[in-house]
């Protein structure tokens, strides 16, 4: 089977002697068009891997500040469809990144995962993330999932016993996300060291790149995840900054943040 271009995109960063940088954008926030702007600045600024919220009402892995996204977006209408429509327009637009559809499993329930699947690949993305669904139910959205050309990326917390890592790691497709605090997202000012730990474990049961994420807010957490990681991931610093102004510079706010990110992705020889 052909390596993912998920999985390139972490590998050519590491090549390049860089630490990959993963933005998290809601879709719809602030509007969908600003939002379908904001991917193309993070893009622009040297993102190697975006991934798209898709909004939910019960988002329980997130902090206030993707919570208010989520909310902000779903009072504007937009659906798992119009996430997907995104995905469809920015690879109209040119966009070559690979893109992940990252959010809960009831709204793929809902529209139905052959269908929710069929479509995304259709419309360019290349992954799945969903917070909510453990190893052992993923079976099933994983095999539809593969059936599209879509890899299933797992999430791990710092309390994965090592079976858990291992059952996670054996299904796992693009990346495996190791959650790098206990308890939901949000900006923290320092990482935890035990995130360390975890990814070692990984490393044990996968060859996948393997990125960190929950609490990347700055160029030093960035450094430091670059110290055992592959990728870094970032979702509420990013979305505080598209939050921080009028609706309309968000697209040029996001590119200076995750241009400032950039400066810490130069891996140590």
């Amino acid at each position: 089977m052909p390596e993912s271009r998920i999985t390139e995109a972490f590998v050519r960063a590491r090549k390049g002697g860089r630490t990959a940088l993963a933005p998290f954008v809601t879709v719809g926030y602030p509007t969908v068009h600003l939002s379908v702007e904001v991917v193309k600045a993070v893009v622009a600024a040297g993102a190697d891997v975006v991934e798209l919220g898709v909004p939910f009402s019960d988002p329980l892995a997130e902090g206030p500040t993707i919570q208010k996204s989520s909310f902000h977006a779903l009072s504007q209408g937009v659906t798992p469809a119009t996430c997907i429509d995104a995905a469809r327009r920015l690879r109209s637009a040119g966009v070559k990144v690979p893109l992940v559809l990252m959010g809960y499993y009831n709204p793929i329930l809902s529209y139905g995962p052959a269908r929710f699947c069929s479509d995304a690949a259709g419309a360019g993305v290349d992954g799945l993330i969903v917070a909510d669904l453990p190893t052992e139910e993923s079976g099933p959205l994983r095999g539809t999932a593969r059936d599209h050309g879509l890899d299933l990326v797992p999430l791990l917390a710092l309390t994965s016993t090592e079976a858990r890592v291992a059952a996670a790691c054996e299904g796992a497709a693009g990346f495996v996300y190791c959650v790098s605090v206990l308890g939901v997202t949000g900006a923290r000012a320092v990482m935890s060291a035990r995130v360390r730990g975890l990814v070692g474990m990984v490393r044990r049961h996968t060859q996948l790149p393997v990125a960190v994420g929950f609490g990347i807010s700055t160029a030093a957490h960035v450094i430091d995840a670059g110290e055992f990681a592959d990728g870094a991931a970032v979702g509420s610093a990013l979305i505080d900054t598209i939050g921080a102004g009028l609706a309309e510079g968000a697209p040029a706010r996001a590119r200076a943040f995750i241009t400032e990110l950039g400066r810490g992705t130069a891996r140590k020889a």
